[in-house]
């Protein structure tokens, strides 16, 4: 069992996971805003400021959590509904900074580590990473720019040994996700969704893959009722 860094751990997916990674044995460090609400190690980083992770992540009292990392998880996202014709600049420049920016950011600090126990990168991803979606067009522009993050890693990062997966989560039974269905004026039904400590447990099961394949895409549905 593995020492795995999640983002995003605080919102529903994120907090799902970081139990089902506890429970399989892993030791989690959770990185964002307000970790330290949770009961592993928490690194406070403002997503939304990629610049400032390098100054963050290489203070001494965080060193040890970079020596040893043999997963990072991708669970950070923020979802903002509005028109190309209605998003400011700071909705952009906000979104993929959380999105993408600090993923990319967060994946360069820790490639060293994981090159060296030949390491698994999990990009959280979503349906509308694969498509445009009219007034969602700064969130499923960073899910697009995040799909081919996670593609170019995966290159980059073979000859290393470093394994690079994105999951393609439909509809989860998420906070966020209530609130996003509200602001299309969507009906939102947690129990037609996939739920969280499920989609969490598909994740803990990609990381568990043997040596000699793993999965790099996973679209993840809900059943039908």
């Amino acid at each position: 069992m593995g020492h795995v860094l999640v983002t995003g751990a605080t919102g529903g997916i994120g907090v799902a996971l970081v139990d089902a990674l506890v429970e399989a044995g892993h030791r989690v460090t959770a990185v964002g805003r307000d970790v330290g609400r949770l009961n592993v190690q928490g690194i406070e980083a403002d997503l939304a400021e990629p610049a400032a992770l390098a100054g963050v992540m290489g203070a001494p009292e965080h060193a040890e959590a970079f020596e040893d990392v043999q997963a990072l998880v991708h669970c950070a996202a923020i979802s903002p509904v509005a028109a190309v014709a209605d998003a400011d600049p700071e909705t952009w420049r906000r979104t993929l900074a959380v999105n993408v920016a600090s993923a990319a950011e967060l994946t360069r600090l820790a490639l060293p580590a994981l090159r060296r126990s030949r390491g698994h990168v999990i990009f959280v991803n979503a349906a509308p990473g694969t498509t445009g979606v009219a007034r969602w067009s700064a969130f499923a522009g960073s899910k697009a720019a995040l799909r081919e993050l996670a593609d170019s890693v995966r290159e980059e990062e073979a000859p290393f040994g470093v394994r690079v997966t994105t999951v393609y989560p439909g509809p989860t039974a998420t906070d966020l996700l209530g609130e996003v269905r509200a602001a299309f004026g969507r009906p939102y039904d947690p129990e037609l969704c996939i739920r969280p400590r499920t989609l969490a447990a598909m994740i803990v099961w990609v990381l568990g893959a043997p040596p000699d394949a793993y999965t790099a895409e996973l679209s993840v549905v809900p059943s039908p009722h």
